[in-house]
């Protein structure tokens, strides 16, 4: 049997809902690549002052090939196009929170975020190209539970800690069509 999102979702489900003993909502963030407004941290998330050499072959190779992509993909889709933009925002302090959820969040190679009305879980289901023979389970990267569980608005697609940290996230059209209709069915 083929590891589809649907078998993944239903994957991530089962293993909360079990964990939890109650009902859970599960959507797929995708690539989680969130800019960082964090003191001592870079846009994406290094910290400064770290792999100065990887940063200069990246500034003198890369950002001149992707300026030339960009053109063609713009030229080419009829809009504007940015292979360098981030999804979502986390914003907070060096060892907030919040900052250790978004650095969970870029470990993951298929993050998804599930959540009931005590639990709030960061999960994993591993290299989504593996066969489903190699495949590894589910796991847990990251969990809070009541009464230290962060605010969410799902309407604004953020989590909010008690230390002020937050993080905006993105869904997909897809997602955000699946998280309305879960939320209309409870």
């Amino acid at each position: 049997m083929e590891r589809t999102i649907p078998v993944y979702r239903k994957e991530v489900r089962e293993l909360v809902e079990n964990q939890w003993r109650e009902t859970a909502t599960v959507v797929l963030l995708g690539e989680m690549a969130p800019e960082y407004r964090v003191p001592g941290r870079r846009t994406d998330g290094t910290v400064k002052g770290t792999r100065l050499v990887r940063r200069f072959l990246r500034n003198t190779l890369l950002v001149p090939i992707g300026a030339v992509v960009n053109i063609v993909l713009s030229i080419g889709g009829g809009g504007a196009a940015n292979i360098f933009s981030r999804t979502g925002r986390i914003t907070g302090t060096e060892n907030s929170a919040g900052v250790t959820f978004a650095d969970t969040c870029r470990t993951a190679h298929t993050p998804w975020l599930a959540f009931s009305q005590s639990h709030l879980a960061l999960v994993d289901t591993g290299d989504p190209y593996t066969t489903p023979g190699e495949a590894l389970p589910a796991k847990v990267l990251w969990q809070a539970t009541a009464p230290a569980l962060p605010r969410m608005s799902i309407a604004n697609r953020t989590i909010t800690w008690s230390d002020g940290s937050e993080l905006r996230y993105h869904l997909s059209i897809e997602e955000s069509r699946i998280l309305k209709n879960s939320l209309g069915a409870t």
